[in-house]
């Protein structure tokens, strides 16, 4: 039997993708397209060609923050997902307080979340960060507040899954974003999930890193 090498599953696996949105009559940005295909690859739906949402100028500001600077995940999932040799061209960090003992005793004496707690811990250390959001609606919430509240993150990825307080969640980072012109990217609804961040941070590492794809890696 023949191989197929896994680049070669790459192009025709993004062919695919482009007809796909064709037939559906969708045209990407070019600013945005890359993102979007990047996410339809890693999940297989459509969907998000639709409900991603990009605040203004986010891609280019998301390239500026991604060099030199810091990610902080909630989940150890996203961590893992993210393209080292991308970060590691960058000359940034990428980090995950969610399994820290310090986090999950906090989030004990004060009745949050340890996604709630592990927000308020990275932003007083990392304002400036790129914070991904995939799985817990209550650490969007916190991050939002924090927006509210002055913080000025260089990007905030929203993209948690699930049904309690997730699309509402998602809804009000959307309007903080905006009016505190805070660079956002967002999946609109229901949907989303650790994978979805870190596919979105692959893409976006990629564009500014200048870099392929890897032959084979989550998201």
């Amino acid at each position: 039997m023949e191989r197929i090498r896994p680049a070669e599953i790459e192009r025709e696996s993004m062919a695919i993708i482009e007809h796909g949105l064709r037939a559906r009559g969708i045209t990407l940005p070019a600013e945005t397209g890359a993102v979007v295909k990047r996410v339809i690859h890693t999940t297989a739906d459509f969907d998000y060609a639709e409900n991603l949402r990009f605040t203004q100028d986010a891609v280019r500001q998301a390239h500026t923050a991604l060099a030199g600077g810091t990610i902080i995940t909630d989940s150890n999932m996203a961590l893992a997902g993210i393209s080292r040799p991308a970060m590691q061209k960058l000359g940034c960090e990428a980090l995950c307080f969610m399994a820290e003992p310090f986090i999950a005793q906090a989030a004990r004496e004060r009745g949050v979340t340890r996604a709630a707690a592990s927000v308020e811990h990275a932003a007083s250390l990392y304002p400036r960060a790129v914070y991904a959001v995939g799985n817990a609606p209550t650490a969007l919430l916190r991050l939002t507040e924090y927006i509210e509240e002055g913080l000025r993150p260089g990007l905030v990825i929203g993209v948690p899954v699930g049904f309690v307080n997730v699309t509402e969640s998602k809804e009000r980072a959307l309007a903080a974003c905006i009016k505190y012109a805070v660079p956002a990217i967002l999946a609109m609804g229901r949907k989303g999930g650790s994978t979805v961040a870190a596919a979105i941070l692959n893409a976006l590492l990629y564009q500014a890193a200048d870099l392929t794809a890897p032959e084979s890696r989550l998201g």
